[in-house]
C-alpha cells in the first residue's frame, strides 16, 4: 500500500538522522564525564577509547527507545502540519491504520532493544568494571620511573627510586618517607632489590642504609643503621571480576539469584523494550498538530512523559530493591497505565468531532432548545 510505503519510508530517514544526533549528543557527554575521569585518576587515559566505545553500547538499547519515540512524533507531526493526514483521512484511511506500519517499522527496534538490554548492557557495564578495578588494583611497581617520586593513593609513604634495572629485580640510591604518630621517618640506602612474599605481595628491600625518625624542628630525633629495611610496595593481584556490581552481571545470574538487588535489575532490562512499545503507542495519537498553531507542541509533551516514564521505572525499581514491591507488583502496572493512556488517547482523538473526553468516556453533550 502506498501510504504504508510511505510512512515506513520517511520513518527509517528521520529515524536515522535522529539517532546520528542523539549518538552525537551522548558521545559527547560520554568524552567529556570519562575524560574528567581520567584527569582525576579514576581511570587510565589509554583506556579512554575502550570506556567510550563501552558506555556508548551499554546505553545504546535507551538510546534507539528515545529514537524511535522521537521519530514517529516528527514524521506524524509534519504530516498534520502539512496537512497530508488530511489526504490520507479523505481517502478513507483511519488513525488507527497508522498502528500497522508504524509498529512494522518499529519491530526491529524493540527485538534489539531486548537483546541489548539483557546481553549487551551486563556486558559492557562488566568490561567497564573490569577496566576500572584494574586500574584501582594497579600497583606501585607499575608506577615506578627512575628518577620520579612516587606516593601510592592507598599509602602514607613517599618512595623515590635513583635507577632501576631492565629486570626490574635491583634499585640504587632509594629513598623513602613516612609519616606514622606524627612523626616523619626517613629511611636511605645506596642500594635495594624487589623481592615477592610467598603471599604474593612485593616488597622493595633497602640494604646497608640508614634511617631517620623524630618530630620536624625537634632535636629528639632517632638514627638507626639497618642491614635490611623492607618497605611493601604492592599487595597480590586480586581477581576483579570477583566482585562486580549487580548491573554487570550476567541476566542468567540474575534469574538464577533471584535477590532484591538482582530483581531490581532484572526489572530494569525487561522494561526496555516494553518502554519502546508503549513510545510508539503514544506517539501516534500525540503527534497530532494544528497546522495553523505550532509543530513544536507534541514534542514539548514527548519530553515530559518519557521523564515521566522512565523515572517511574526508577522508581518501581528502586522499590524492588528495598522490598517495599515485589517484582511482579513492580513490572506490570506501570507499563499497563501507559498502554491504557495510549488507548485513550486514541479513543480521544478518533472521537474529537464526537465531543472530545465526552465520546471517550461515553457520555453525550447535552443540548438546549432554543427559539429559530
Amino acid at each position: 500500500m502506498i501510504f504504508q510505503q510511505a510512512l515506513r519510508r520517511e520513518l527509517a530517514y528521520t529515524a536515522g538522522a535522529v539517532f546520528l544526533v542523539m549518538l552525537t549528543f551522548m558521545l559527547t557527554s560520554l568524552v567529556i564525564r570519562i575524560l574528567g575521569m581520567a584527569a582525576n585518576g579514576k581511570a587510565s587515559p589509554n583506556d579512554v577509547l575502550m570506556l567510550i566505545g563501552l558506555a556508548t553500547i551499554g546505553y545504546l538499547s535507551i538510546l534507539l527507545s528515545a529514537t524511535l519515540f522521537i521519530s514517529t512524533l516528527i514524521v506524524l507531526t509534519r504530516w498534520y502540519k502539512d496537512s497530508e493526514m488530511v489526504v490520507w483521512f479523505s481517502s478513507g484511511v483511519s488513525l488507527r491504520d497508522l498502528i500497522k506500519p508504524v509498529l512494522q517499522f518499529a519491530a526491529p527496534f524493540f527485538v534489539m532493544a531486548l537483546l541489548l538490554g539483557l546481553f549487551a548492557w551486563p556486558w559492557a557495564n562488566q568490561q567497564s568494571a573490569l577496566f576500572r578495578d584494574r586500574f584501582e588494583q594497579r600497583g606501585v611497581l607499575s608506577m615506578i620511573a627512575s628518577g620520579r617520586f612516587i606516593e601510592p593513593a592507598n599509602g602514607n609513604y613517599v618512595l623515590f627510586i635513583e635507577g632501576i634495572d631492565a629486570d626490574m629485580k635491583h634499585a640504587r640510591n632509594v629513598f623513602v618517607a613516612n609519616a606514622e604518630s606524627g612523626k616523619i621517618g626517613v629511611a636511605l640506602a645506596h642500594q635495594g632489590q624487589f623481592e615477592t612474599m610467598p603471599n604474593g605481595d612485593r616488597l622493595v628491600v633497602m640494604e646497608h642504609g640508614r634511617r631517620y625518625a623524630g618530630i620536624p624542628g625537634q632535636l629528639n630525633y632517632r638514627i638507626v643503621e639497618f642491614d635490611k629495611y623492607a618497605v611493601k610496595v604492592d599487595n597480590k593481584p586480586q581477581d576483579a571480576a570477583a566482585d562486580l556490581p549487580t548491573k554487570s552481571r550476567d541476566t542468567i545470574d540474575l534469574i538464577r539469584d533471584p535477590t532484591r538487588e538482582n530483581l531490581g535489575e532484572l526489572l530494569w532490562r525487561i522494561s526496555l523494550p516494553i518502554l519502546a512499545f508503549n513510545f510508539v503507542m503514544i506517539a501516534i495519537p500525540l503527534a497530532y498538530v494544528n497546522p495553523r498553531l505550532g509543530r513544536y507542541t507534541p514534542l514539548v509533551f514527548a519530553v515530559l512523559i518519557y521523564l515521566t516514564y522512565s523515572n517511574l521505572i526508577n522508581l518501581a525499581q528502586a522499590w524492588v530493591r528495598s522490598g517495599a514491591m515485589s517484582f511482579w507488583m513492580a513490572i506490570w502496572p506501570i507499563h499497563l497505565a501507559v498502554f491504557l493512556c495510549a488507548l485513550v488517547m486514541f479513543r480521544y482523538r478518533a472521537n474529537r468531532s464526537l465531543g472530545g473526553w465526552r465520546a471517550v468516556f461515553g457520555l453525550r453533550r447535552k443540548t438546549t432548545g432554543g427559539r429559530a
